[in-house]
């Protein structure tokens, strides 16, 4: 008796990894199915976002652009002046100097790291073990009221200050829906480094037959976040390919 004991609980205990790995897989196939389906979403090129972000009272507008190839920039239009942020080519990333308005390529690391990103698009979910990716669901947990799957996204490693450390994301699905509402992941560097960055989505609504959050929120979870209401979504938009190009100084084109 005691060995038929033994015997159903190491049973148990080995059937339990799959049976929660297929449990994640589950839930992501329900969020892709309820959100337009797996077709519309390996159809999609690209994604255009206007958006306004508030930032201490003021309502900025922008624009965020991201293609299947891997090109992307964010567009902020403030005081008159038209400002690109995170803008990738599919080799350089640059942004605007706020202070200097002058285009600035990020480094090494920052480059690397932002690509190895670009593989997300449309979603980090999609196709994620041929990515090397791994999930794991940790259980429910409460946000904002709301119950929700929590899942665990491991992604590949990033480069921080010369040193190789893990990607790891814990995505938030309301149980309902099946819908992402809250990321979470570690800051791993500037000042708040050790602190847990939070996203949150809300106001899913249809567009082209697939559902998109059209409120989030970017900041610190317990600090202090920004608000920013999506008021339009166009997919697979049309892009000048010079938009993504790095501005040459007018000096360096002469040399």
């Amino acid at each position: 008796m005691k060995k038929l004991k033994f015997s159903i609980v190491a049973l148990f205990f080995a059937m339990a990894i799959p049976l929660q790995a297929q449990t994640a897989d589950e839930i992501i196939a329900n969020y892709f199915e309820n959100t337009g389906g797996m077709d519309n979403w390996k159809n999609m090129t690209g994604m255009k976002m206007t958006a306004k972000v508030n930032q201490q009272g003021m309502e900025i507008p922008l624009e965020i652009y991201q293609l299947k190839d891997g090109r992307q920039m964010t567009v902020i239009t403030f005081q008159g002046k038209e400002i690109k942020q995170g803008v990738f080519d599919g080799e350089t990333l640059w942004s605007h100097n706020f202070m200097t308005m002058k285009a600035e390529k990020s480094d090494a690391e920052q480059t690397a790291n932002f690509k190895l990103n670009t593989n997300d698009f449309p979603d980090s979910f999609m196709d994620y073990k041929e990515k090397g990716y791994t999930v794991e669901l940790m259980g429910k947990e409460t946000i904002d009221g709301a119950e929700t799957y929590k899942i665990k996204l491991v992604k590949e490693p990033i480069m921080v200050d010369g040193n190789q450390e893990e990607d790891i994301s814990f995505y938030f699905f309301d149980t309902e829906n099946f819908v992402p509402i809250a990321v979470q992941s570690e800051i791993k560097s500037g000042p708040a480094k050790g602190q847990t960055s939070e996203t949150t989505m809300s106001d899913y609504q249809e567009v082209d037959g697939m559902y998109f959050p059209f409120s989030m929120t970017q900041g610190v979870k317990d600090g202090q976040s920004q608000p920013i209401t999506i008021s339009a979504i166009e997919l697979n938009p049309t892009v000048d390919d010079s938009s993504f190009s790095f501005p040459e100084e007018v000096g360096e084109e002469k040399k």
